[in-house]
């Protein structure tokens, strides 16, 4: 479903995807689980990085590093590294990411300013954005929502503030090009 939609999304007038790899919940998880999910970063990256760069594909993670296990670590620095300089089409995966743990995580920032004497006083909106993972990304104008599922499950809460929604009963594994053409269409009406 990733391959699908990342292959049609410029095609549908998309410049930057981001999808949910892993959140910051899954680790509670049962171990069996949290390792095959860990498994499919593995094998994802191992048979398609290549042709994401050949395809002018920029891969940007977004979440907290820290708590990765060392071989995935090691893959999220490698898939961003190989594909840097790509500009065709921009893959955000929100990996060992929530949406409450990046505004906890860019409060946490500023207040490490404040300590130091790097900043005085509150931040503002557009400062304080500067902390989350998604910061220098393009503006979020649409969360499609798969599986008939109606929330936002932790997903780029600061970020969703102004987008549209695309509820979809589609189950993520059947997603590809005509889904989000349809999703798109819903956008542009």
């Amino acid at each position: 479903a990733l391959k699908r939609t990342v292959q049609a999304a410029p095609d549908c007038g998309v410049e930057c995807l981001t999808v949910f790899g892993f959140s910051t919940e899954n680790w509670r998880r049962s171990a069996e689980e949290v390792s095959d999910l860990m498994g499919l970063v593995r094998a994802y990256v191992a048979s398609d990085l290549e042709r994401l760069r050949r395809e002018g594909v920029k891969v940007r993670v977004l979440g907290r590093r820290t708590g990765l296990p060392a071989d995935i670590a090691e893959i999220v620095e490698r898939a961003e590294r190989v594909t840097a300089e790509n500009n065709r089409f921009l893959l955000q995966v929100a990996f060992n990411y929530g949406g409450r743990a990046d505004i906890l995580d860019a409060a946490h920032a500023w207040a490490e300013r404040v300590r130091s004497g790097e900043v005085e006083g509150p931040p503002s909106e557009e400062d304080f954005g500067l902390g989350l993972s998604t910061a220098g990304g393009p503006p979020l104008d649409l969360i499609v929502r798969t599986s008939g599922e109606m929330r936002l499950s932790n997903f780029l809460l600061w970020e969703a503030a102004y987008a549209e929604f695309v509820f979809q009963d589609i189950l993520w594994p059947d997603y590809g090009r005509e889904a989000l053409a349809e999703a798109v269409g819903q956008f542009r009406s």
